[in-house]
Formats: structure tokens, C-alpha cells, sequence
């Protein structure tokens, strides 16, 4: 699978314990895309963040939040995250979803082609 130089850095910011078909949103997320042939998608756990409703959840509260931010990126083609973002629609309550260009620099093992 390739990806374009010219690419989209799909952002996705949830909360932990939303969730799609009673499995944890960001699984289901990531497994979609992975269902689809998109490039490849990373979930990242935030220790702390707030969103809309201003509440803060932190893992440093004195006990473990059970709701702290996570973040999924997605890399591919214009193309291919445009066709992802309608079937993403469908699978998210709330949270937020941003969009900007990247270029890639690299992408797979790193080692020269012969």
C-alpha cells in the first residue's frame, strides 16, 4: 500500500469510554479504517484534557479517570480520508475531527528499494 507525499493527517479526539457496538469507540475506529485500506491509524491516551462541556478529566484525579482523551490519526490520500469521514460520521456521538495537509516523508521500513 502506498501513500501520496501529499497527504491528509485525519485527527480524531474522543473520550475512553465512548462507545460503538459495545466495543470501545477508537477500537472501532481504528479497526473501520483498517477495514477499508486506509494507510494506518495511531490511538494516543492523553493524561489530561476538556473539551466542549469545559470538564476537566485528568488521570491525576485520586483515582484514575475512567474517561480520559484519546486522539486517533489517521494518514492516506484527500480521496481516501473524504470517503472515510461519512462512515465516521456514523459511528461518533461527539467529539472532534480535524483535517490538515501533511507531507509524508516516509512510510514502511525505511530501507532503499534495489
Amino acid at each position: 500500500m502506498e501513500i501520496p507525499r501529499d497527504a491528509v493527517l485525519l485527527r480524531i479526539f474522543i473520550g475512553e469510554s465512548e462507545r460503538s457496538d459495545h466495543k470501545p469507540l477508537y477500537e472501532a475506529i481504528v479497526l473501520k479504517a483498517r477495514e477499508l485500506r486506509l494507510g494506518g491509524a495511531t490511538v494516543l491516551r492523553g493524561p489530561m484534557g476538556f473539551g466542549l462541556s469545559s470538564h476537566l478529566h485528568s488521570a491525576k484525579i485520586l483515582r484514575l479517570s475512567e474517561d480520559l482523551p484519546m486522539i486517533i490519526e489517521i494518514v492516506d490520500s484527500q480521496a481516501k480520508i473524504d470517503a472515510f469521514l461519512p462512515v465516521l460520521d456514523t459511528m461518533m456521538g461527539s467529539g472532534l475531527i480535524t483535517v490538515e495537509k501533511v507531507q509524508v516523508l516516509q512510510y514502511g521500513d525505511g530501507k532503499s528499494k534495489k
